[in-house]
Protein backbone atom coordinates (compact mmCIF):
# COMPACT_ATOMS: atom_id res chain seq x y z
CA UNK A 1 0.00 0.00 0.00
CA UNK A 2 1.38 3.38 -0.91
CA UNK A 3 2.25 6.06 1.60
CA UNK A 4 0.93 9.65 1.63
CA UNK A 5 4.26 11.20 0.72
CA UNK A 6 4.62 9.11 -2.45
CA UNK A 7 1.37 10.29 -4.05
CA UNK A 8 2.22 13.11 -6.44
CA UNK A 9 -0.10 14.36 -9.17
CA UNK A 10 1.58 14.61 -12.55
CA UNK A 11 1.64 17.89 -14.44
CA UNK A 12 -0.90 17.81 -17.27
CA UNK A 13 -2.52 14.67 -15.85
CA UNK A 14 -5.06 13.02 -18.15
CA UNK A 15 -8.08 10.85 -17.34
CA UNK A 16 -8.11 7.88 -19.75
CA UNK A 17 -11.65 6.62 -20.51
CA UNK A 18 -10.66 3.01 -19.78
CA UNK A 19 -9.71 3.92 -16.21
CA UNK A 20 -12.34 6.61 -15.72
CA UNK A 21 -14.93 3.81 -15.77
CA UNK A 22 -13.67 2.60 -12.38
CA UNK A 23 -14.75 4.42 -9.21
CA UNK A 24 -11.67 2.98 -7.48
CA UNK A 25 -9.39 4.80 -9.92
CA UNK A 26 -11.35 8.03 -9.56
CA UNK A 27 -10.99 7.81 -5.78
CA UNK A 28 -7.26 7.32 -6.27
CA UNK A 29 -7.04 10.40 -8.49
CA UNK A 30 -9.14 12.47 -6.09
CA UNK A 31 -6.88 11.37 -3.22
CA UNK A 32 -3.76 12.41 -5.12
CA UNK A 33 -5.31 15.77 -5.95
CA UNK A 34 -6.30 16.28 -2.33
CA UNK A 35 -2.67 15.71 -1.34
CA UNK A 36 -1.49 18.26 -3.88
CA UNK A 37 -3.91 20.88 -2.58
CA UNK A 38 -3.17 20.17 1.08
CA UNK A 39 -1.82 23.19 2.98
CA UNK A 40 1.57 23.39 4.64
CA UNK A 41 1.58 24.25 8.33
CA UNK A 42 3.91 25.50 10.98
CA UNK A 43 3.78 22.57 13.45
CA UNK A 44 1.37 23.20 16.31
CA UNK A 45 3.15 22.80 19.63
CA UNK A 46 5.94 20.84 17.95
CA UNK A 47 3.43 18.17 16.94
CA UNK A 48 0.86 18.25 14.12
CA UNK A 49 2.30 20.00 11.10
CA UNK A 50 0.79 18.45 7.98
CA UNK A 51 -2.51 17.44 6.43
CA UNK A 52 -1.71 13.82 7.26
CA UNK A 53 -1.13 14.72 10.91
CA UNK A 54 -4.49 16.49 10.90
CA UNK A 55 -6.21 13.41 9.45
CA UNK A 56 -4.62 11.23 12.13
CA UNK A 57 -5.73 13.52 14.96
CA UNK A 58 -9.22 13.90 13.47
CA UNK A 59 -9.64 10.12 13.17
CA UNK A 60 -8.47 9.52 16.75
CA UNK A 61 -10.85 12.22 17.94
CA UNK A 62 -14.00 10.75 16.39
CA UNK A 63 -16.69 10.17 19.04
CA UNK A 64 -16.68 6.37 18.80
CA UNK A 65 -13.00 5.92 17.83
CA UNK A 66 -10.87 3.30 19.56
CA UNK A 67 -7.87 2.76 17.30
CA UNK A 68 -4.60 0.97 17.79
CA UNK A 69 -1.68 2.23 15.73
CA UNK A 70 -2.10 -0.71 13.37
CA UNK A 71 -5.84 -0.13 12.91
CA UNK A 72 -5.33 3.56 12.25
CA UNK A 73 -2.47 2.91 9.83
CA UNK A 74 -4.62 0.49 7.82
CA UNK A 75 -7.52 2.91 7.69
CA UNK A 76 -5.38 5.85 6.56
CA UNK A 77 -2.95 3.93 4.35
CA UNK A 78 0.12 4.71 6.46
CA UNK A 79 2.74 2.01 6.80
CA UNK A 80 3.74 0.70 10.22
CA UNK A 81 7.16 2.36 10.43
CA UNK A 82 5.80 5.76 9.46
CA UNK A 83 2.85 5.44 11.83
CA UNK A 84 5.08 4.59 14.80
CA UNK A 85 7.23 7.66 14.19
CA UNK A 86 4.17 9.85 13.64
CA UNK A 87 2.46 8.78 16.87
CA UNK A 88 5.75 9.07 18.79
CA UNK A 89 6.01 12.69 17.63
CA UNK A 90 2.41 13.54 18.45
CA UNK A 91 2.72 11.87 21.85
CA UNK A 92 5.94 13.77 22.62
CA UNK A 93 4.05 16.99 21.78
CA UNK A 94 1.34 16.02 24.26
CA UNK A 95 -1.36 15.78 21.57
CA UNK A 96 -1.95 12.01 21.75
CA UNK A 97 -1.71 9.44 24.52
CA UNK A 98 -1.42 5.67 24.35
CA UNK A 99 -3.25 3.51 26.88
CA UNK A 100 -3.74 -0.23 27.31
CA UNK A 101 -6.60 -1.66 25.32
CA UNK A 102 -9.05 -3.06 27.91
CA UNK A 103 -10.17 -5.68 25.37
CA UNK A 104 -6.60 -6.77 24.52
CA UNK A 105 -3.95 -5.98 27.14
CA UNK A 106 -1.20 -6.69 24.60
CA UNK A 107 -2.13 -3.65 22.51
CA UNK A 108 -2.61 0.07 23.02
CA UNK A 109 -5.39 2.40 21.95
CA UNK A 110 -4.92 6.04 21.02
CA UNK A 111 -6.75 9.01 22.48
CA UNK A 112 -6.63 12.78 21.99
CA UNK A 113 -5.53 15.15 24.71
CA UNK A 114 -6.74 18.72 25.16
CA UNK A 115 -3.62 19.79 23.24
CA UNK A 116 -4.61 17.44 20.41
CA UNK A 117 -8.09 18.92 20.23
CA UNK A 118 -6.56 22.40 20.23
CA UNK A 119 -4.30 21.39 17.33
CA UNK A 120 -7.30 20.22 15.30
CA UNK A 121 -9.04 23.52 15.97
CA UNK A 122 -5.94 25.47 14.92
CA UNK A 123 -5.48 23.50 11.68
CA UNK A 124 -9.16 23.27 10.76
CA UNK A 125 -9.49 26.61 8.85
CA UNK A 126 -6.64 25.80 6.45
CA UNK A 127 -7.90 22.25 5.93
CA UNK A 128 -11.42 23.54 5.24
CA UNK A 129 -10.04 26.00 2.70
CA UNK A 130 -8.16 23.13 1.03
CA UNK A 131 -11.37 21.07 0.87
CA UNK A 132 -13.17 24.05 -0.66
CA UNK A 133 -10.58 24.18 -3.44
CA UNK A 134 -10.75 20.42 -3.94
CA UNK A 135 -14.55 20.51 -4.34
CA UNK A 136 -14.75 23.84 -6.20
CA UNK A 137 -16.55 22.21 -9.16
CA UNK A 138 -19.33 20.87 -6.91
CA UNK A 139 -22.27 22.90 -5.64
CA UNK A 140 -23.13 22.59 -1.91
CA UNK A 141 -25.75 19.90 -2.51
CA UNK A 142 -23.34 17.85 -4.62
CA UNK A 143 -20.60 18.13 -2.04
CA UNK A 144 -22.98 17.07 0.74
CA UNK A 145 -24.00 14.08 -1.36
CA UNK A 146 -20.37 13.15 -2.05
CA UNK A 147 -19.60 13.28 1.67
CA UNK A 148 -22.67 11.17 2.39
CA UNK A 149 -21.75 8.51 -0.16
CA UNK A 150 -18.15 8.32 1.06
CA UNK A 151 -19.27 8.02 4.68
CA UNK A 152 -21.71 5.25 3.69
CA UNK A 153 -18.95 3.43 1.83
CA UNK A 154 -16.90 3.54 5.03
CA UNK A 155 -19.91 2.36 7.10
CA UNK A 156 -19.59 5.52 9.16
CA UNK A 157 -22.52 7.88 8.53
CA UNK A 158 -21.75 11.46 9.54
CA UNK A 159 -23.72 12.84 12.49
CA UNK A 160 -25.87 15.88 11.61
CA UNK A 161 -23.92 19.13 11.89
CA UNK A 162 -20.49 17.43 11.92
CA UNK A 163 -17.68 19.43 10.33
CA UNK A 164 -17.31 18.40 6.67
CA UNK A 165 -13.88 16.98 5.86
CA UNK A 166 -14.19 15.84 2.26
CA UNK A 167 -10.45 15.36 1.75
CA UNK A 168 -10.23 13.06 4.76
CA UNK A 169 -13.24 11.06 3.59
CA UNK A 170 -11.72 10.69 0.13
CA UNK A 171 -8.41 9.51 1.60
CA UNK A 172 -10.08 6.94 3.83
CA UNK A 173 -12.41 5.72 1.07
CA UNK A 174 -9.49 5.41 -1.34
CA UNK A 175 -7.46 3.31 1.09
CA UNK A 176 -10.48 1.18 2.02
CA UNK A 177 -11.32 0.36 -1.60
CA UNK A 178 -7.69 -0.04 -2.63
CA UNK A 179 -6.98 -2.44 0.23
CA UNK A 180 -9.80 -4.69 -0.97
CA UNK A 181 -8.51 -4.63 -4.54
CA UNK A 182 -4.91 -5.27 -3.47
CA UNK A 183 -6.00 -8.28 -1.42
CA UNK A 184 -8.01 -9.64 -4.34
CA UNK A 185 -5.14 -9.14 -6.79
CA UNK A 186 -2.64 -11.05 -4.65
CA UNK A 187 -3.38 -14.37 -6.37
CA UNK A 188 -2.82 -12.73 -9.76
CA UNK A 189 0.62 -11.48 -8.73
CA UNK A 190 -0.27 -7.85 -9.43
CA UNK A 191 -0.98 -4.66 -7.54
CA UNK A 192 -3.58 -2.02 -8.28
CA UNK A 193 -0.93 0.28 -9.73
CA UNK A 194 0.09 -2.44 -12.20
CA UNK A 195 -3.52 -2.90 -13.29
CA UNK A 196 -3.78 0.80 -14.09
CA UNK A 197 -0.65 0.72 -16.23
CA UNK A 198 -1.73 -2.43 -18.10
CA UNK A 199 -5.15 -0.91 -18.76
CA UNK A 200 -3.64 2.23 -20.30
CA UNK A 201 -1.16 0.25 -22.40
CA UNK A 202 -3.97 -1.91 -23.75
CA UNK A 203 -5.00 1.12 -25.82
CA UNK A 204 -1.62 1.05 -27.58
CA UNK A 205 2.10 1.63 -26.98
CA UNK A 206 3.17 4.88 -25.34
CA UNK A 207 6.24 6.40 -23.77
CA UNK A 208 6.96 6.14 -20.06
CA UNK A 209 6.24 9.86 -19.68
CA UNK A 210 2.90 9.51 -21.45
CA UNK A 211 1.99 6.57 -19.24
CA UNK A 212 2.74 8.62 -16.12
CA UNK A 213 0.56 11.48 -17.37
CA UNK A 214 -2.34 9.15 -18.17
CA UNK A 215 -2.12 7.53 -14.76
CA UNK A 216 -1.97 10.97 -13.13
CA UNK A 217 1.35 10.35 -11.33
CA UNK A 218 4.83 11.78 -11.51
CA UNK A 219 7.63 10.55 -13.79
CA UNK A 220 9.47 9.36 -10.70
CA UNK A 221 6.49 7.34 -9.44
CA UNK A 222 6.12 5.50 -12.76
CA UNK A 223 9.65 4.06 -12.68
CA UNK A 224 8.95 1.23 -10.22
CA UNK A 225 5.69 0.30 -11.93
CA UNK A 226 7.36 -0.07 -15.32
CA UNK A 227 10.34 -1.92 -13.81
CA UNK A 228 7.98 -4.41 -12.12
CA UNK A 229 6.02 -5.09 -15.31
CA UNK A 230 9.14 -5.33 -17.47
CA UNK A 231 10.83 -7.72 -15.04
CA UNK A 232 7.71 -9.95 -15.09
CA UNK A 233 7.72 -10.00 -18.89
CA UNK A 234 4.38 -8.20 -19.14
CA UNK A 235 5.77 -5.09 -20.82
CA UNK A 236 8.62 -4.52 -23.26
CA UNK A 237 10.39 -1.38 -24.44
CA UNK A 238 10.65 -0.92 -28.19
CA UNK A 239 11.68 1.88 -30.49
CA UNK A 240 8.80 4.27 -31.04
CA UNK A 241 7.86 3.90 -34.73
CA UNK A 242 6.88 7.59 -34.79
CA UNK A 243 10.16 8.77 -33.30
CA UNK A 244 13.13 6.39 -33.46
CA UNK A 245 14.96 8.42 -30.84
CA UNK A 246 12.46 7.36 -28.20
CA UNK A 247 11.26 4.12 -26.68
CA UNK A 248 7.62 3.08 -26.32
CA UNK A 249 6.16 0.58 -23.86
CA UNK A 250 4.10 -2.28 -25.28
CA UNK A 251 2.06 -5.06 -23.67
CA UNK A 252 3.30 -8.60 -24.26
CA UNK A 253 1.05 -11.65 -24.50
CA UNK A 254 1.61 -12.40 -20.77
CA UNK A 255 0.72 -8.76 -20.11
CA UNK A 256 -2.53 -9.13 -22.04
CA UNK A 257 -3.38 -12.27 -20.08
CA UNK A 258 -2.55 -10.58 -16.76
CA UNK A 259 -4.83 -7.70 -17.72
CA UNK A 260 -7.74 -10.02 -18.58
CA UNK A 261 -7.42 -11.83 -15.27
CA UNK A 262 -6.95 -8.73 -13.14
CA UNK A 263 -9.81 -6.91 -14.87
CA UNK A 264 -12.20 -9.59 -13.61
CA UNK A 265 -10.89 -9.06 -10.07
CA UNK A 266 -11.20 -5.27 -10.22
CA UNK A 267 -14.67 -5.39 -11.75
CA UNK A 268 -15.80 -7.72 -8.95
CA UNK A 269 -14.51 -5.16 -6.44
CA UNK A 270 -16.41 -2.43 -8.28
CA UNK A 271 -19.57 -4.54 -8.06
CA UNK A 272 -19.07 -4.64 -4.29
CA UNK A 273 -19.32 -0.84 -4.27
CA UNK A 274 -22.70 -1.23 -5.93
CA UNK A 275 -23.84 -3.61 -3.21
CA UNK A 276 -22.79 -1.10 -0.54
CA UNK A 277 -24.09 2.08 -2.16
CA UNK A 278 -26.76 0.66 -4.45
CA UNK A 279 -26.54 0.90 -8.22
CA UNK A 280 -27.77 4.50 -8.21
CA UNK A 281 -25.38 5.45 -5.40
CA UNK A 282 -22.42 3.95 -7.21
CA UNK A 283 -23.35 5.88 -10.37
CA UNK A 284 -23.73 9.07 -8.33
CA UNK A 285 -20.33 8.62 -6.73
CA UNK A 286 -18.77 8.04 -10.13
CA UNK A 287 -20.37 11.16 -11.59
CA UNK A 288 -19.45 13.38 -8.65
CA UNK A 289 -15.82 12.26 -8.72
CA UNK A 290 -15.63 12.88 -12.49
CA UNK A 291 -16.95 16.42 -11.94
CA UNK A 292 -14.49 17.02 -9.11
CA UNK A 293 -11.52 15.79 -11.15
CA UNK A 294 -12.33 17.81 -14.26
CA UNK A 295 -12.08 21.07 -12.36
CA UNK A 296 -9.02 23.16 -13.21
CA UNK A 297 -7.32 23.67 -9.84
Amino acid sequence: MDDYAHSVEAAGAELPPALAAYAAHLLRRAYIRSNRLAPEFVPVGGGAGSARDFQVLAAIGEPTASYSQQDLGERLGINRTTMVKLIDRLEAAGQVIRSRNPEDRRSYVLALTDEGRAAIKALEPAMSASDDRLTAALNPEQRDRLDELLATLLSRPQPPGEQRRTGSLIAQAHHFVRRGIEDALTDVGLQARHFGALTVLADGPCSQQQLARRLGISDQAILQIVDDLEHAGRVVRERDPLDRRRYALRLTDPGQEALRTSRQVVEAAESELGRTLGADGRAELHGLLITLLRADV
